[in-house]
């Protein structure tokens, strides 16, 4: 079976998502990867077939998207001409992880797909919204990326299509422990405005991961890191607790180890405000900035309870699994009658 993977790369968590999902994958047939923005800072190993600059997200140093920068880099020329000649017609199954070009070209060719992903649970209506409704937000969320069908990925099961998250092997194989230390990842601010705040907390060390630097420099009690996969993961499981966004993965895997968690979502990104309502049902903290009082938020989290732990409901193949025989259903009958696929959905 031919399986076209479609990433959505704004962010580190599409493609760290996916290289945790390959393997699964790659048991039931040949899949090709189609890449699709310019923002991750992770190196990866997958079948990278296609790429396109696709839609990148870009912020700012105080953590609001620059949407200037976005709309400099946007062509819908190119995404019509990317669309139209992407081969999506010579696949079985086109899996689509909210990516706009593979789910336009589908549309065009008629072509049947899966929308497989964290931003897929938003097509039900029982997933948490922000209490501050933004009408455009919701429009780009459901209809950025339309597929046939839809498997979502979020911190509960609100809907009959909604999995849990996907937890990398590292996390999952993990041992978590307390060295004192606090992680910290804040794409959406500058490192110095990051180290400002964090310098006037006492008696704390905070491992920084910063796009900036090219190996780790300590300033005080902080430790600037290169984002890397394999760092980050390190640095979370011997952690006290992590400050970061209000995405998916990184939060999904801190409250899955029990771990403290404080979250400053991106502002003007509605799915971050989402995610945030969401995630307070774990009793985690939300902060809207980072102002003049953001080392007293941070040192009362520091004293408050740790949140609501994850728990796991699904395993990683078993998600795999339905979101293959969910995509295989969709096929035309010529094709579907020469695919079998011998694993049971566990």
């Amino acid at each position: 079976m031919k399986i076209l993977y479609s990433i959505q790369a704004t962010g580190n968590g599409h493609i760290a998502r996916a290289g945790e999902l390959m393997p699964y994958l790659q048991q039931y047939g040949n899949v090709d990867v189609f890449l699709s923005g310019s923002n991750s800072n992770l190196q990866f190993d997958l079948p990278v077939k296609y790429r396109s600059k696709g839609v990148s997200l870009f912020y700012g140093n105080r953590g609001r998207l620059d949407y200037k920068k976005i709309y400099r880099e946007f062509s819908f020329l190119r995404m019509w001409k990317e669309a139209k000649a992407l081969p999506v017609e010579n696949y079985d199954i086109v899996l689509n992880d909210f990516e706009s070009i593979t789910s336009l070209s589908c549309r065009l060719k008629g072509v049947p797909s899966v929308n497989f992903g964290h931003q897929a649970s938003f097509h039900s209506k029982n997933t948490p919204l922000s209490p501050k409704r933004d009408w455009l937000g919701e429009t780009i969320l459901r209809n950025y990326a339309t597929a046939t069908a839809y498997v979502g990925l979020h911190f509960e099961r609100y809907d009959s299509f909604i999995f849990n998250p996907v937890i990398k092997q590292d996390i999952l194989n993990a041992t978590p422990v307390d060295k004192g230390h606090v992680t910290v990842y804040l794409s959406h601010y500058s490192d110095e405005v990051v180290a400002a705040q964090l310098k006037k907390v006492k008696d704390v060390r905070f491992e920084v991961f910063s796009k900036k630097v090219q190996a780790p420099a300590t300033d005080g009690n902080i430790t600037f890191i290169p984002v890397s996969n394999k760092a980050f993961n390190e640095s979370m499981i011997g952690c006290h607790g992590v400050i970061t966004g209000a995405g998916f993965e990184t939060p999904a895997e801190v409250l899955y180890m029990g771990k403290k968690l404080l979250c400053l979502p991106i502002k003007g990104q509605y799915e971050q405000l989402c995610n945030a309502a969401a995630i307070t049902r774990f009793n985690v903290p939300v902060i809207n900035s980072i102002d003049a009082g953001f080392n007293t938020n941070v040192e009362n989290w520091l004293n408050g309870a740790n949140p609501k732990r994850l728990e796991l409901t699904h395993s990683t193949y078993g998600i795999v699994q339905y979101a293959v025989e969910t995509a295989r259903a969709l096929m035309p009958a010529n094709k579907a009658a020469n695919k079998i696929i011998t694993k049971e959905f566990a």
